[in-house]
């Protein structure tokens, strides 16, 4: 089964005016938006489809406050689809729609999607860093940041649940869909990559009690440790509320900034995380801070050293 990972991910909102322009600001493409809400897209395509959470036309909601309500997954061929539809339907009701795609529950009753990939190839520049030792890779009088540098969401990278049995969740993904675990956080759950995509995990799990379900978090893609500083910069500056970051994970070694939403969940921006093949053998390590971040910075304003002492400095 060659899964890629999320094409869309898709929400029932209580103010789909106020998430409009939330995802607008952090930097998704409004696309056949309209006040009932629509598609935002990254630069390759994928992205998030808002609803009202009372619109008829969205999956049925999770037994949860959980705004999520279909994860959509993109896969190589429809020869990929018929091999979902063979093995999943042994034991659970199976849709296939119109467009071909396929409609179905996990087993713990969140709503997935299968559907040919929607992605766009990128053929965009990484970042380029220059290092002592090393070939410059920018050539003499490129700079490499200025205020206006393009720094939009390149891909929707991955969404994180929360589940209240992992070992259940974790076997339906691997053993039914053919998921790899690359590493696993003791106490919270296993990172989770399909096998049609080598990014360290496009699925995490959390085990909560059942009335948390949902998703937490979901991710995007960045350009390079910069343009993820230059885009959540951006963002608080807009006024929206930085939750966690920046700062750079362990496993999956991806830089992250988190922000707080109104879809209920939290939005990160990611780069340069990791890639993995079948030889990789997983990794474990008791979940908690240390295993969590690297290093973890704060968001400051501004300062200049003719300025005063930094804000946040002690007297």
């Amino acid at each position: 089964m060659n899964i890629i990972g999320p094409d869309y991910l898709v929400f029932g909102v209580d103010d789909v005016a106020a998430c409009c322009e939330y995802l607008t600001a952090f930097g998704l493409k409004p696309t056949d938006v309209t006040p009932a809400g629509g598609l935002f897209e990254t630069l390759d395509g994928t992205g998030i489809i808002i609803r009202h959470k009372s619109d008829p036309s969205l999956p049925p909601p999770l037994p949860t406050s959980n705004m999520l309500r279909q994860q959509v997954y993109g896969v190589r061929s429809a020869e990929d689809l018929d091999a979902i539809e063979t093995e999943l339907s042994k034991d659970r009701r199976v849709a296939r729609l119109s467009d071909g795609s396929i409609e179905l529950k996990d087993d713990h009753g969140f709503e997935l999607r299968f559907q040919v990939t929607i992605r766009r190839e990128l053929v965009m520049p990484a970042e380029k860093i220059n290092a002592p030792g090393a070939p410059a890779q920018r050539k003499p009088n490129e700079i490499g940041v200025w205020e206006e540098m393009p720094a939009l969401p390149r891909s929707l990278s991955h969404v994180v649940l929360f589940v209240p049995d992992i070992e259940i969740a974790t076997r339906f993904y691997c053993d039914r869909l053919g998921f790899v675990i690359t590493d696993i956080l003791t106490g919270a759950g296993p990172f989770l990559r399909p096998k049609a995509n080598d990014d360290h995990h496009t699925l995490f799990f959390i085990r909560t009690p059942e009335y948390m379900k949902g998703c937490e978090h979901l991710a995007f893609h960045m350009g390079g440790p910069t343009e993820l500083m230059v885009a959540g910069t951006r963002f608080v500056k807009k006024g929206y509320q930085s939750f966690w970051g920046p700062g750079r994970h362990k496993f999956g070694s991806n830089w992250f900034w988190y922000f707080n939403s109104p879809l209920g969940c939290h939005f990160e921006y990611d780069a340069d995380m990791d890639k993995h093949d079948d030889t990789w053998v997983a990794r474990e390590a008791p979940n908690g801070a240390e295993a969590s971040q690297i290093v973890l910075f704060e968001y400051r304003e501004k300062w200049a050293p003719t300025g005063g002492p930094p804000p946040g400095a002690k007297p």
